[in-house]
Order: structure tokens, then sequence, then C-alpha cells
């Protein structure tokens, strides 16, 4: 191994090319520590900096038959460590882009699934109170504001008069307006337009 040491990088690129151990490990003790500091300089981080050198020292074993002995060794490491880093950079911001768009996502999701949640126990307040109502004033109520019908229309459906009608109707607001509160009033005015 000492002998290896006082190898050129274009001899020890020969060595590579043809299998060597050895001279590959030559490579990795005399460029590790340069491309780690390299390395570092451009990510800030130890465990990204050693990942992106062993990656690239395991590619130059992998590509060894077709390395060509006339590329600079030394080049051709730092290059193929600045273009890791690179794509480190490029791999950061989409994954940066796409945790920002599952945030808001879910922030979205969120928000639409409590609503729905309130939507729907708001529904079943209102729709108990309804039902808690008078039979006849719940039916005056039911057929006025689920079936659109007007006061006339009403009063010939159940064959009684219009002003029977609207009264019953201002007392089933009423009680409802009472038994809900002001805040689930407003929203039972929106649902039952």
């Amino acid at each position: 191994m000492a002998a290896y040491s006082g190898y050129t990088d274009q001899e020890l690129t020969a060595l590579l090319k043809g299998g060597d151990k050895t001279a590959f490990t030559a490579i990795y003790e005399r460029y590790h520590s340069l491309l780690y500091v390299y390395a570092h300089k451009k990510l800030h981080d130890k465990q990204e900096s050693q990942d992106i050198i062993q990656e690239v020292l395991i590619a130059l074993w992998n590509k060894r038959i077709d390395f060509s002995v006339d590329i600079s060794l030394k080049s051709y490491l730092f290059t193929a460590v600045r273009n890791k880093a690179l794509d480190l950079f490029a791999h950061k911001k989409v994954e940066a882009r796409y945790l920002a768009s599952l945030q808001g996502f879910i922030a979205i999701s969120t928000e639409s699934s409590d609503f729905l949640v309130r939507e729907k126990d708001l529904s079943s307040l209102i729709a108990r109170e309804i039902q808690a109502l008078p039979p006849k004033m719940r039916e005056i109520f039911e057929l006025s504001r689920k079936d659109k019908l007007t006061h006339k229309q009403i009063a010939k459906v159940l064959n009684i008069s219009e002003h029977t009608v609207a009264t019953q109707m201002k007392r089933a607001l009423k009680v409802l307006r009472l038994r809900l509160g002001l805040v689930v009033w407003i929203a039972m005015l929106l649902f039952y337009k």
C-alpha cells in the first residue's frame, strides 16, 4: 500500500481501470478528506457531506472500466461532488415545495373537515329543535322553509287561513330563536332560507 501512495493519479486510474482494489483504496485515502472539506463547505452538514463522498467514490469504482485515463482524477472527483451537492439542493427545493403544498392541503382539508363537522352538528341541533315544535307549527314551518311554499300556498294545502299560517310562522321563529340563541339562529336562517 505504501508503494501506491507514490503513484500519480494517472497511474492509480490505470490500475483502477484494471480492477485493482488497492489502487481504489489509495485514491480513497488520497481524496476522502479533501472531498469531505469541499462538500462540507457547500452543504454545511456532516452526514450529507459523508453520504455524497461515499456515493461519488462508489460510482468511481462502479464506473472504473469506462473511466478514461486522460481525465484528471482530481477534477472528476471534485466535479462529481459539486454535481451531487447541486442535485441535493435541487431535491431539497422540490421537497420543500412538496411539503409546503402538502401542509397547505392539510390546512385546507382540516379547516374543511372542521367546518363540515360543525355544520353537521349545527344542522342536527336545528333539526332537533324544529322537531320539538308543536306538530301543526312544525308542519307550517317545514312547508315554508324546506318546501319553499308561500303563506298562501300553505294555507291552501292545509286548508287554513293565511293569517293562521303567518301567526304560526312568527311563533315558530320566536320559539326557535329563544331555544337556539342568536348565533345558531342566524345559521338556521342561512340553512333554511
